[in-house]
């Protein structure tokens, strides 16, 4: 990769960093004096009883950071290049925009009613399959998404036809909901994706200068927008959390996560890379099934986080080991990439 694209990529980073950190000094003390407040369940763990209150939709901060940079640095990186890059670039980012929309409105609900209850489930699937379905749509019409998919670290493609939309949508519908559920603890889900982020970071210089199915440059640039707001939000979310992102900011990144997957031209690998969404996401949905059948519960508590948090682990343990856990798979994952 040129160094004019490194040179992309740092301004990316820092300038995320620095707007999102200023711009939560100015938000908390908002979101205070209007009473924005998250509601705890009550059954949830008893001791985040006495997190309740604290200011919730702080993904905004992150969000308004990234766009007022993805309008600047990234237009500029992406003026002089590859136009299917820059095409590939608006459309992945406005998909996290949208798949932000829902954590807004979801948010404002469960504010308004003084609950921890927005959208049904239902209701939340039905507009995230159709964002994901308007984005594989636009990717095939204006960037040559194909139906082709490749089966990491067999460097094999398959071509499913139409079953290709389904495989697709499903990843992007699961990925979104399974960092939603990893924002459960004080800065889980800002510190796992910051470690997603540096993978996509790495694809994207490491091979994707020499690979045309990697779009090299909107991957580098995404990668570092969502690293240096989740590490901009970490400075005020990481225990004890000062601020929660909501939906708001959980879904925007779930967004970010599923769309670097498809511009690395390898969908199935974020099922690696983000194997702690994937555990997150099976572990509430067999938790639920399990105790539907049997009327017992497989975990202490789910998602999985919580119960490592009943069986003693602090906050700070559980972001560290996930962390860690993420970085292991994210090592692995780069020997799946396309080559």
């Amino acid at each position: 990769m040129e160094t004019r694209h490194v040179l992309y990529f740092i301004a990316a980073l820092l300038m995320t960093l620095v707007i999102t950190v200023l711009i939560l000094r100015r938000l908390i003390p908002k979101l205070r004096s209007l009473k924005m407040g998250q509601k705890i369940l009550d059954i949830g763990p008893r001791w985040h009883k006495n997190k309740e209150g604290t200011p919730t939709m702080g993904g905004l901060a992150f969000i308004i950071a990234m766009t007022i940079t993805f309008a600047t640095v990234g237009i500029y990186a992406l003026a002089n290049s590859n136009h299917l890059w820059a095409i590939q670039f608006l459309i992945t980012y406005l998909m996290a925009l949208l798949f932000a929309v829902i954590g807004i409105w979801d948010d404002s609900l469960k504010l308004r009613k003084r609950e921890n209850e927005g959208f049904k489930a239902w209701q939340k699937f039905i507009l995230q399959v159709a964002i994901a379905a308007a984005y594989l749509a636009a990717m095939t019409r204006f960037c040559k998404l194909t139906t082709v998919l490749h089966i990491p670290f067999f460097n094999i493609y398959v071509d499913l036809g139409w079953g290709y939309y389904v495989v697709a949508g499903l990843i992007i519908v699961g990925i979104v909901n399974s960092v939603n559920l990893t924002d459960g603890i004080d800065g889980l889900a800002s510190s796992v994706t910051t470690v997603v982020g540096a993978f996509f970071a790495i694809a994207a210089f490491a091979i994707g200068a020499n690979n045309p199915l990697i779009a090299s440059l909107p991957v580098a640039i995404i990668s570092a927008m969502m690293m240096g707001g989740c590490i901009g939000f970490l400075v005020y979310n990481f225990y004890p959390a000062r601020i929660f992102m909501g939906d708001t900011g959980s879904l925007f990144l779930g967004g970010l996560v599923a769309g670097l997957a498809f511009l690395v031209g390898s969908p199935l690998l974020v099922l690696l890379v983000g194997v702690v969404y994937v555990c997150e996401a099976l572990s509430d949905i067999i938790q639920v099934g399990v105790y539907k059948l049997t009327h017992k519960r497989v975990f202490k508590m789910a998602p999985i986080h919580h119960h490592f948090e009943q069986c003693g682990w602090s906050e700070i343990k559980i972001c560290a080991v996930f962390s860690i856990v993420t970085l292991i798979a994210a090592v692995t994952a780069f020997f799946g990439l396309p080559r």
